[in-house]
Formats: C-alpha cells, sequence, structure tokens
C-alpha cells in the first residue's frame, strides 16, 4: 500500500511541472506573439521574419529631421504619391525604384524658374553616371549594363531641371534615375525636346510638378494576339522600356492649374514631329502604368489640359 502511494505521488508532482512548464512556455510565447504580431480585422497576425506586412518607403540617403529636408519632400510631392513602392527621396527629386526591372517606376520633380537658371557653379561636366548604394545588390543596375547595349543611359529627372546645387544635379546621374534609352533620334533629341519644353513652362507657371517614367506597352503580333515585349541588356537584365511617360502640372500665379500628358515610343522620331503630337489624355497613362497621377489633386479643380479648357 505504501509502495502505491508514492507512485501516485510521483505522478501527481509530475503532471504539476509539466502544467508548469506549459504555463511558462504559453507566457513566453505570448509575450513574444505580443511583440512581433498586429491586430488586423480582430485577427493576430504575426510579422514573421523576412515576410514583412507592410512594405517599406526608404531613402536614398539617411533622413534627417530637418526642416529644410522635409519641408523639400512635401514640396515636391505637394499633390500626392503615385505609389509608395521603393521610394527614394533624392536633395531634389523622388523617385520610386523598380528592382524587378531595374529601372524607376516614376519620378516626381518640382521646377521653377530658379532651378533651371544658369549657374556658373553648376559644371554637368564633372558628373559621372553612378550605382545607388542604397539598393539590394540583386536588384541594381550598373554601368557594365549599358556598356555596348547600343542605348543611352537616359534622366527621367533631367539634369537640366537641378542648377540650383552642383549636389543636385550630380544626383540625377545616379542609375536609380536611369532607364534605357536610344540614343540617335529619341534620348538626344525628341525626348531633350519635351524636357525643354517642361523647363519652358516655368516662363509662364509659378510652379512646374513634371513626374516621368517607363511604359511597357502591348503591340498586336502577326497571329493577332497582343503581347508585351521588351528588351533587357546587361548581366542584370535591366529593362528596356517600349515607351515614357510625362504627366505634367503648372500652377499659375494667380493659383489655377492646367496638365499636360505626354508618350513617346522609345525609337528615333523625325526631327520634324512636333512635341505636341504625342499630347495624350492622362488617364491612359494612368491605366498603361498602374499608377495614380496628382490624386490629391481632383481634375475638376484643372482649368485645361493638353490646351484644351475643361
Amino acid at each position: 500500500m505504501f509502495h502505491k502511494n508514492i507512485i501516485y505521488i510521483a505522478q501527481l508532482s509530475s503532471v504539476g511541472l509539466v502544467g508548469y512548464g506549459l504555463g511558462q512556455y504559453t507566457s513566453k510565447f505570448k509575450e513574444n506573439r505580443d511583440e512581433n504580431s498586429l491586430i488586423i480585422n480582430g485577427k493576430t497576425v504575426r510579422n514573421m521574419p523576412g515576410l514583412p506586412i507592410f512594405g517599406t518607403v526608404s531613402a536614398a540617403a539617411p533622413f534627417t529631421d530637418s526642416g529644410t529636408t522635409k519641408d523639400r519632400i512635401s514640396q515636391i510631392m505637394k499633390y500626392g504619391f503615385p505609389s509608395l513602392d521603393n521610394v527614394r527621396s533624392y536633395d531634389d527629386f523622388v523617385l520610386s525604384y523598380d528592382r524587378r526591372n531595374r529601372v524607376p517606376h516614376w519620378v516626381f520633380e518640382h521646377i521653377t524658374k530658379a532651378h533651371i537658371a544658369k549657374n556658373d557653379q553648376v559644371d554637368r561636366s564633372k558628373c559621372d553616371f553612378m550605382p545607388d548604394d542604397s539598393i539590394h545588390p540583386f536588384f541594381k543596375s550598373q554601368n557594365s549594363d549599358y556598356k555596348g547595349s547600343g542605348f543611352d543611359r537616359g534622366h527621367m529627372a533631367a539634369a537640366g531641371n537641378h542648377r540650383i546645387a552642383q549636389k543636385h544635379v550630380e544626383q540625377t546621374f545616379f542609375l536609380t534615375n536611369i532607364a534605357p534609352q536610344v540614343g540617335e533620334g529619341f534620348n538626344r533629341h525628341a525626348w531633350n525636346r519635351l524636357e525643354k519644353h517642361v523647363r519652358k513652362l516655368t516662363k509662364v507657371y509659378d510652379n512646374v510638378y513634371c513626374c516621368t517614367g517607363p511604359l511597357y506597352l502591348p503591340r498586336k503580333e502577326s497571329d493577332g494576339k497582343s503581347y508585351v515585349k521588351y528588351q533587357v541588356i546587361g548581366a542584370n537584365t535591366v529593362a528596356v522600356p517600349t515607351h515614357f511617360y510625362k504627366v505634367v502640372v503648372g500652377e499659375a500665379p494667380d493659383g489655377s492649374l492646367d496638365m499636360e500628358a505626354y508618350v513617346m515610343p522609345n525609337q528615333k522620331i523625325p526631327e520634324e514631329t512636333p512635341v505636341s503630337s504625342f499630347m495624350v489624355p492622362p488617364e491612359t497613362i494612368e491605366r498603361a502604368a498602374g499608377l495614380l497621377f496628382f490624386d490629391k489633386l481632383h481634375r475638376s479643380k484643372l482649368n485645361r489640359i493638353n490646351g484644351k479648357k475643361l
């Protein structure tokens, strides 16, 4: 009988120890879960390592809490972000980087007369194209990708739009701001004319907001079906866009707002082709790019779109 009681007490002790251990583990697990989880629609969702619940917005350079930096970014993006995917904020422009294609999704600029005025302290010839080291090596383009490709390293934020400081123009040469463009007849000619047109708008408007980026548009092939096809270049397979767009909003001295939208094919364009022939309804670019431009600005507040009064 005594022997049976000893066994019974041992069994009870074992159960107690196991229960205590489970209680400690559960408590510890709950603490970890609370630290690494979020409540979404009443459900607990764990934030697993390497699988973030939300995307991140990061900067090209360490973000300072200075009023000047924040004010400039908010000024450039006054009318809204087209997207928040891999956003990089430079001193005088903001972009969203397409890690899969190694080119920007979009690049936003705020341009005034002061930004394009001649400045003897700024020398473009001292600028070199360079990779942005804030981009993970898996997704970064290199100068070697463009070498021998037959394509120019085409600026999205034009160097001529950022003449206030040498640092500003140098930052436009980061490869995050670059996409492969046909050189002769496009980058050096038709696209350059469009960039000059945008700069001329500062003679009419106090503030010019310009969003630029690539498109990959479908084309109907001989079998009657439409395909999206584009070339890639270099070891990092940098995408060559089929087209490029610019969506521009001009803010006049009286506060009135006008919008212009352009799409140009990435190919040699005859010299005599006027820039206005590439005007398109802005919503066609939004549908093709999967972006909403100037979403804080209701279209009903615009005075004109592509020169036509609303």
